[in-house]
């Protein structure tokens, strides 16, 4: 009998929420993924004091910034995760610059050339940018030049909408996330499995792709627990922490597939204005507090980083 994530990889392309080398070892996802987060914990693990060394080094002999140190470093994480999967690793752009369409092409268009000086091809790459409407713009761009973008982020069927129509590669619709908040208001409500807001957020923007032959790709991501990665088992793609994936690992009861692509949308097809996706930003509470939010904290890990690369 298969447990529940070798059954959750029959239907799902599960990818690696995580920096760390030993759990993508170990759980053998097909992608992963970083954050800021992500990385200032894995600098702070002795296992990368190579990698921390050879970031200096590089920023050293470059004479570059302690930004561009710091974005070595996710490049080097990028590199030695690349050799542990099939598939493709997605690195993130400064969430400093989420509402500045020219400077996230060119992070993108840096990350990208330090990736190919490492052997490692563009199409291996994903560039992941904050779902703002300057970081959607900044998507379509990068989409039209050869550069497939992971917009992350992502707590709106405006957001959704919106990188749909830019010919977007992947989206990361934030589940987790969008649980806590809704929790926090109703500390007594049943948020369990299809009831999970999050989880019903996910399935509305998959059968709208599906329904309107979008190839954009559908990945949850930030996950709380179990209930919802087994409610959202058939979405395209899951980015699960190792902690959750042990826990699928040891789950043998069966898995059944939750989202088809036959299934159908009741949302017309509709293409947003910038006015008319501003506004629904506007209108959508708690998608405005989220997306805000995920960038400060971002921005605040990304400068602990910068921090501690600078002082050791």
């Amino acid at each position: 009998m298969m447990d529940q994530l070798q059954q959750l990889k029959q239907m799902t392309t599960v990818v690696a929420d995580t920096g760390d080398i030993d759990a993508i070892r170990t759980y053998q996802p097909v992608d992963a993924t970083t954050n800021p987060s992500l990385l200032l914990k894995a600098a702070q693990d002795s296992k990368y004091s190579e990698l921390l060394q050879e970031a200096r080094s590089f920023a050293t002999e470059s004479t570059c910034s302690v930004e561009q140190m710091t974005e070595r470093f996710g490049v080097l994480i990028g590199r030695e995760v690349c050799g542990l999967i099939p598939g493709r690793i997605s690195t993130e752009v400064d969430a400093r610059l989420s509402f500045d369409t020219r400077a996230t092409i060119a992070k993108a268009h840096s990350i990208i050339n330090q990736y190919e000086a490492l052997g490692i091809p563009k199409e291996r790459v994903l560039i992941k940018i904050a779902s703002t409407w300057e970081g959607i713009e900044a998507g379509r761009q990068l989409e039209r030049e050869g550069i497939n973008c992971n917009l992350t982020l992502l707590f709106s069927f405006a957001q959704a909408q919106a990188c749909a129509d830019a010919g977007i590669y992947l989206i990361s619709p934030f589940v987790g996330r969008i649980l806590d908040w809704h929790k926090q208001r109703q500390p007594e409500a049943d948020f369990s499995f299809e009831r999970d807001p999050g989880v019903q957020s996910v399935s509305r923007i998959y059968r709208y792709y599906k329904t309107h032959a979008y190839d954009t790709v559908v990945m949850g991501a930030s996950f709380r627990n179990t209930g919802e990665i087994q409610a959202l088992a058939g979405c395209d793609r899951l980015t699960i922490s190792p902690a959750l994936m042990q826990a699928l690992a040891e789950d043998d009861s069966p898995l059944p597939q939750r989202l088809k692509p036959g299934t159908s949308s009741d949302d017309a097809k509709t293409q947003l204005t910038e006015s008319q996706f501003r506004w629904q930003m506007n209108e959508d509470v708690m998608a405005q507090e989220k997306l805000a939010e995920g960038i400060r904290n971002f921005a605040a890990d990304q400068i602990k980083l910068e921090q501690l690369l600078k002082e050791a």
